[in-house]
């Protein structure tokens, strides 16, 4: 009797130990499975998180390549105005060399102590002698002032484009006759020679200005008597219009 109950113990006893056996295997499992869902979720989020970034980043570089795009299309308008402008530019600047040809060859009849022709700063300056214009202050032009004047205006009219400035100016030597000081010659003399160009010869008023500097733009000192005969003169400046300059500087296309 007593071999079977040693029997039936001893299986009790493995049994009780295969149990625990695998209780504890489960419970591993469990564990090793919470820790793997655990490690999942970790890496779901991580790789969310990662793909966040990769958004923001594909999203900065977007922007950035929009914001290139934009620039590189910025520059080459540009550009495009700049080719404009020197275009321009060069071409009014050929055209007032042209101007300054002609008026020179239209006025070749006369000796250069009695007029100039000469281009600067793109304008053409056409510097008339006293001596030519006016008596001794007067601001009454004389036949050979007229006769000058006649041609200078034929030629401008040949060049509608041209916009014209007859500024006077005088010596440093204070006027005692007819006018209250020099200021009010150079301006007399400018007005006249205005006159004469709209009135007789049809140049549109329109082109035309009048000044005068008095003596405080002077050409030579006035402490010689030459030096005084070449500060009393007149010059006609003669500078192309600006419109179509001006309208491309501000944005507009050139032509409109």
């Amino acid at each position: 009797m007593r071999m079977p109950l040693l029997l039936g113990g001893a299986a009790l006893i493995l049994s009780g130990l295969s149990s625990c056996v695998a209780k504890r295997k489960y419970v591993d499992a469990q564990n090793r499975i919470g820790m793997l869902q655990r490690d999942s979720m970790r890496l779901v989020r991580e790789g969310e998180d990662l793909q966040s970034r990769v958004n923001l980043l594909d999203a900065a570089n977007q922007s950035t390549a929009n914001r290139l795009n934009q620039t590189q299309e910025e520059v080459l308008n540009q550009q495009q105005r700049l080719q404009q402008l020197q275009g321009l530019i060069d071409r009014q600047r050929q055209a007032t060399e042209g101007l300054r040809a002609k008026i020179a060859e239209a006025l070749n009849s006369f000796t250069s102590d009695q007029l100039t022709v000469s281009m600067k700063n793109g304008k053409v300056y056409v510097s008339l002698a006293e001596s030519l214009l006016f008596p001794s202050g007067s601001a009454e032009v004389n036949a050979k002032g007229k006769e000058a004047l006649g041609t200078l205006a034929a030629a401008l009219n040949q060049n509608p484009d041209i916009n014209v400035l007859v500024e006077g100016h005088t010596d440093s030597i204070p006027i005692t006759k007819r006018f209250p000081d020099n200021w009010a010659l150079s301006v007399a003399r400018s007005t006249e020679i205005v006159r004469i160009l709209t009135a007789d010869y049809s140049v549109a008023p329109t082109r035309v200005t009048a000044s005068g500097r008095s003596s405080y733009e002077p050409l030579a000192p006035n402490s010689t008597p030459e030096g005084r005969a070449l500060n009393r003169r007149t010059e006609i400046i003669l500078a192309p219009r600006l419109d179509e300059l001006m309208r491309l500087i501000e944005g507009a296309p050139a032509g409109q």
